[in-house]
């Protein structure tokens, strides 16, 4: 791609942060979206207002049926840097791993090699002209720090609720990951809980992963996530599905449904979480096939729930 269609060039001083100097912050963003007419406007102006905006942004149309591939191209007319790539309508929504498709088909389309971060992001949030130039800060404090995001936050009536995000796990609204970092585990998985594998598969080869409680950092997200296209319900039913293809253990969904007790729809919605694992396990349903990826993730969640004792000792990663 010509130089010139680029966005410019730019590092971020770093003085403050003790005498790093300068880090390279070139980054591209690819924005999966399907009938986002809503809310795709204010993501990709969330994107024009960054202090330090992407060289390259790719939006992939998966088949909308209404104008959100038309808003997109819009912007792209008065941001060079700006691409939108149209797919087929396949009849539906295909979530999980048809996301990963769409973001794929992105990925296909960047032809260029020269950067240092990449970012997956859904057209349905909103950021402060901050963000990115905060999520790299923090990498260049943290050469081991491989994925980033900020805190989620759901408008609800007037105000805000706060989506719960462990620290040490990444927003899958909005992942933002140090290049090598993401092409060292593979990448995403196209299936379901495809954002919560890449984090884990990140700490098996020794990165670090954080979601951070910072004002520039905030992540508004203008849809409940989890909650699928059909229904909040059914989205629940899935994410359990979700945590058994992963591998879960079977003691921490069980923490983890009580934990989102406190979650809408209440109660209702962390008991769906457990019933849709349970319900994938009594049917033999596909599990993600990478043993030594589930004994470190089991391990990991035991270790959460103060169990570490019964955790087993997990095998070395193995690069892709």
């Amino acid at each position: 791609m010509p130089s010139h269609l680029l966005a410019p060039r730019t590092t971020i001083e770093l003085k403050e942060v003790g005498g790093l100097g300068s880090v390279d912050s070139k980054y591209v963003v690819i924005m999966p979206s399907r009938d986002e007419a809503r809310f795709i406007a204010g993501a990709l102006q969330s994107l024009v207002n960054q202090t330090i905006p992407p060289i390259l942004c790719v939006v992939v149309d998966d088949g909308s049926t209404d104008q959100t591939a038309d808003i997109a191209e819009e912007f792209s007319r008065r941001h060079a840097w700006i691409r939108v790539v149209r797919r087929p309508d396949r009849g539906g929504r295909a979530v999980g791993g048809g996301v990963v498709e769409a973001f794929y088909a992105g990925y296909g389309r960047l032809e260029i090699d020269d950067y240092q971060f990449i970012c997956k992001m859904d057209a349905d949030v909103t950021l402060g002209p901050r963000y990115f130039e905060t999520a790299m800060r923090r990498m260049a404090e943290d050469e081991r720090l491989g994925g980033v995001s900020g805190k989620v936050f759901n408008p609800v009536g007037n105000g805000e609720k706060e989506e719960r995000i462990i620290d040490e796990m990444v927003s899958g609204a909005l992942n933002f990951w140090r290049r090598a970092c993401w092409e060292q585990v593979g990448g995403y998985v196209r299936e379901v809980m495809w954002d919560g594998i890449i984090v884990h598969r990140a700490r098996m080869f020794g990165w670090k992963t954080r979601s951070y409680r910072d004002e520039d950092l905030r992540i508004v997200h203008h849809r409940l996530m989890g909650s699928s296209h059909k229904s909040v319900l059914h989205g629940r039913l899935r994410w359990g599905r979700g945590q058994w293809f992963m591998g879960t253990h079977p003691v921490y969904i069980l923490a983890s449904g009580v934990f989102r007790f406190r979650e809408r729809p209440y109660v209702i919605g962390g008991l769906l979480i457990i019933a849709g694992y349970y319900a994938a396990a009594l049917t033999g349903a596909k599990r993600y096939d990478d043993l030594a990826f589930r004994s470190h993730l089991r391990s990991w969640q035991l270790k959460r729930l103060g169990l570490g004792f019964l955790a087993p000792t997990p095998p070395e990663a193995t690069s892709v």
